[in-house]
């Protein structure tokens, strides 16, 4: 089932995949002197070949590099496992906010969770260049298949994953060059700059043309887009909208949450076994997933870098179906505080590793300071560990059911039309009765308050990198109204300036494209 995401692409050539940071040409339509030099015309002959390129667009949002285990780094400003698309969201979803720490001082990784980074900060800077990376590669695809109606799913497919792109860069970065198949590409031309609104539209144009035009739900290969992707990605732009453009969307929210409700998904019984290393299996709650298999995805960013990184050495293979852990990243006491019952036992989503760990962080770079999270294990729902100790089978689930229904109810809470309270309400409960195996969770409707949806989104979503994108949403990553342990490098936690609701485009971009500035940004 996985066979499409983890092929192995080394013959196939790339074109256009050119920004200000990627190598460039003059002129693509040279003919090489080499003729062992492959080009579009011998490597792009039939529909497997394409479908090969198609996999490279998936593969983006995991792999750091062009040969194994992140060899020929994509960006060569940085060691490959570091920029791997999903290990660099991670970070910049989760290490700014109370949900995770990290006890490494790897170049300026710090920054991130201190809110303190600039437009030099070499994980801010392969964060942008990995999404505008990734763009390319869909453009490139695009751009080859234009006047190729046979492979119009493969197009329309990568029309999808660029837009989930540019929703990263729109909401991470609040504006950054704009590039489609239309545009060239070559060493002499200068993107030019969108503005929030430009990137908002051109994501929603594109999402109600592809809602139209990809698959109906789960009818696709697993762990490729369809409508249900589509459908969730408008859902996120709509319940973000008075962030990124001042407009408030909340009932177009409810109409694409009402898509996804009615198209035949389901909560997965079993929290736990979302996150495991048969989560493929979990289809009817696991909208769209990114892959990742310990034989043929081998990377030290992805899931490799997830589940090493948050497990000490207390933890046992048999438990982490891993071969040793990496003593990085674990959680605050502000996230423990948000379930009534820590241990677990009556919330099934309290998956906290306290065994030799500390609750209070005294020292960032203890790993034993704050307790580590187990959330994504390598191991399989039967007890069986994945078919590599190093590298994880365990998928990333991007988009998955549970997150539609709480999207549904805060669209609801917020005004807008189309929904109603008490469904709202249910929804929440049948998500909190999933983790508490009964009716001893549920809330009544005087509990369900905007505040209260926040934290139940931590507890449902965290570590999936939805936490900065909702602390923003309520104006609560920076500033003083909410301070969580070492926010702003301080202890006890400190404001921070309102700058770092965005990231800033990288200084190394600025100086090579006259056409970008930082616009809106502070910085």
């Amino acid at each position: 089932m996985k066979s499409l995401y983890i092929k192995r692409l080394r013959d196939i050539l790339l074109l256009g995949i050119l920004f200000a940071q990627a190598a460039c040409v003059n002129d693509l339509n040279t003919t090489p002197i080499d003729e062992d030099i492959q080009t579009e015309e011998k490597v792009l002959t039939d529909d497997l070949s394409y479908k090969e390129l198609l996999a490279k667009c998936y593969a983006g949002f995991i792999l750091g590099g062009q040969t194994a285990v992140d060899g020929e780094p994509d960006i060569s400003s940085i060691n490959g496992s570091f920029s791997s698309y999903l290990r660099l969201l991670w970070n910049h979803q989760e290490l700014p906010t109370d949900e995770a720490i990290c006890a490494w001082n790897d170049g300026n990784l710090r920054d991130l969770h201190d809110m303190d980074w600039n437009s030099s900060n070499e994980f801010v800077t392969a964060m942008y260049y990995r999404i505008t990376l990734e763009i390319a590669y869909c453009n490139n695809l695009i751009k080859l298949t234009t006047d190729q109606s046979e492979y119009a799913e493969y197009r329309n497919e990568a029309r999808m994953l660029r837009a989930i792109s540019y929703w990263h860069m729109l909401d991470m970065f609040g504006t950054g060059p704009f590039v489609t198949e239309e545009d060239r590409i070559g060493s002499f031309f200068f993107p030019e700059q969108a503005t929030a609104e430009q990137l908002y539209n051109y994501i929603e144009s594109e999402l109600l043309e592809l809602e139209t035009l990809l698959p109906d739900p789960r009818t696709n290969e697993y762990g490729r887009v369809d409508k249900a992707a589509a459908w969730m990605l408008l859902s996120k732009l709509y319940l973000n909208s008075e962030v990124y453009i001042n407009t408030q969307k909340y009932t177009e929210c409810i109409t694409y949450t009402k898509k996804i409700i009615g198209a035949g998904y389901s909560l997965e019984p079993t929290y736990a076994n979302l996150f495991l290393a048969d989560n493929d299996l979990r289809t009817n709650e696991i909208i769209f997933p990114i892959i990742s298999d310990g034989d043929s995805v081998q990377t030290w960013g992805g899931m490799t870098f997830i589940i090493h990184s948050s497990v000490g050495g207390d933890m046992p293979a048999s438990e982490s179906g891993i071969d040793g852990g990496w003593g990085g990243n674990r959680t605050t006491k502000a996230f423990v505080e948000m379930f009534d019952d820590p241990s677990g036992t009556t919330d099934s989503r309290a998956m906290f590793f306290s065994e030799g760990q500390n609750y209070e962080i005294e020292d960032i770079f203890q790993f034993r300071d704050g307790y580590a999270i187990r959330k994504y294990r390598n191991v399989t729902s039967g007890g069986a560990t994945g078919s590599n100790l190093s590298f994880p089978d365990t998928d990333f689930p991007m988009f998955r059911y549970a997150d539609a229904l709480l999207m549904y109810a805060e669209a609801v809470l917020r005004g807008g039309s189309g929904g109603d309270a008490a469904t709202a309400l249910g929804y929440v409960n049948d998500i909190r009765e999933r983790a508490y195996g009964d009716d001893s969770g549920d809330i009544s409707s005087s509990d369900l308050t905007l505040d209260f949806l926040l934290d139940e989104r931590a507890r449902e979503l965290f570590w999936e990198c939805h936490r900065r994108t909702d602390l923003v949403r309520y104006g609560k990553l920076t500033g003083s109204s909410y301070l969580w342990p070492w926010k702003g490098a301080t202890k006890d936690g400190a404001s921070t300036d309102d700058r770092f609701n965005v990231f800033p485009i990288p200084a190394s971009d600025i100086n090579a494209n006259p056409n970008l500035s930082q616009i809106k940004t502070g910085y």
